[in-house]
């Protein structure tokens, strides 16, 4: 088997409107292992329970009043959905999320529950919601788990989605927060770093690097809709992007073969020079980046006051739709 890879396109599926595209094919090192992938499938399982608790605890028959119509699919009894006028992704109601603590900036600053930055990635707004989320994790995730192992990658999974929960707190006040969107951007960010960070391995570099660099755009690009959290997406994103640079690094082509090689060899580094730049400047500005954003959250500060044009960074106005922090 050839130890140089191709990246290859995969299926995309749609998650708040957000496309996502599979992981690339990549070469294993080191005997060629893959590892088994355990960890995603558990994630997903994770988050299809806490959907069913959310929507055990939601009980719309006795907790609707008619005021935006009947409940949806009443002959799952208290597991129906909210009337569509409330809640169109068949799901609970916004007080049954932030009951199981999705993300409200006033929870979070002036209530102290920091907890809810890391709650909510588990928490999904509806059926359609989580489906699309979560075809997106299995479409990206299982194959990265399988090159990288369940470590890296759930610490990729986990802390993107911490930094997309902080950067979205930063900047949305009046709103709330769900989803697992702000991770799978992070492993999307991690695809493009490991591609940078190990290009020497790579054929079709230019192909490749296009390619991913297209997918990216396109799912920020459509996160500028109205309704949509593009600052989570953002922030997991970035996250992500760092930590591959940190957790992704493969060995220069050729260093394995070394070990056959006789007593006496000059041997190659493991990691070629540019590789252990780009991880201590990672390393730095994951560090610093975070630290900042969560004291300027704790403070109260909003992002808006430091960067007065990001609010078109999740949302353009145009004559079919207006803008706000609503």
């Amino acid at each position: 088997m050839s130890s140089r890879r191709d990246l290859e396109s995969g299926g995309a599926t749609k998650n708040s409107n957000i496309t996502y595209s599979a992981a690339p094919t990549s070469y294993v090192f080191d005997s060629q292992v893959h590892w088994t992938s355990w960890l995603v499938p558990l994630f997903v399982a994770v988050n299809v329970v806490v959907f069913v608790a959310a929507m055990y605890v939601n009980n719309c028959p006795s907790k609707n009043f008619n005021f935006q119509g009947d409940c949806v699919a009443t002959f799952l009894g208290r597991f129906s959905f909210q009337p569509l006028r409330e809640n169109p992704l068949f799901g609970p109601s916004s007080w049954t999320l932030i009951k199981m603590g999705a993300l409200q900036w006033d929870d979070v600053v002036n209530h102290h529950q920091g907890w809810r930055l890391v709650t909510c990635i588990w928490l999904h707004a509806g059926v359609v919601h989580l489906a699309a989320n979560m075809l997106s994790l299995v479409f990206i995730g299982i194959r990265l788990e399988q090159q990288f192992g369940f470590v890296r990658i759930g610490i990729i999974y986990l802390l993107s989605g911490f930094g997309g929960s902080v950067l979205s707190s930063l900047f949305i006040r009046n709103n709330i927060s769900v989803g697992a969107s702000g991770a799978l951007f992070g492993l999307l960010g991690a695809m493009l770093s490991e591609l940078i960070t190990n290009w020497s391995i790579y054929t079709n570099k230019a192909a490749a690097l296009f390619t991913l660099l297209f997918i990216i755009v396109i799912n920020l690009a459509i996160g500028m809709l109205p309704h949509v959290d593009n600052f989570a997406h953002i922030g997991g994103f970035l996250t992500g992007f760092l930590l591959g640079f940190i957790l992704l690094l493969r060995p220069q082509f050729g260093w394995l073969e070394q070990r056959r090689l006789p007593a006496g060899v000059r041997l190659k580094s493991k990691y070629k020079a540019y590789q252990y730049v780009l991880w201590i400047v990672s390393i730095v500005l994951l560090i610093v980046g975070l630290c900042i954003a969560l004291v300027m959250l704790f403070r109260g500060e909003s992002g808006y006051d430091h960067c007065h044009w990001c609010h078109y960074l999740t949302c353009v106005p145009t004559s079919k739709w207006k803008c706000n922090d609503n």
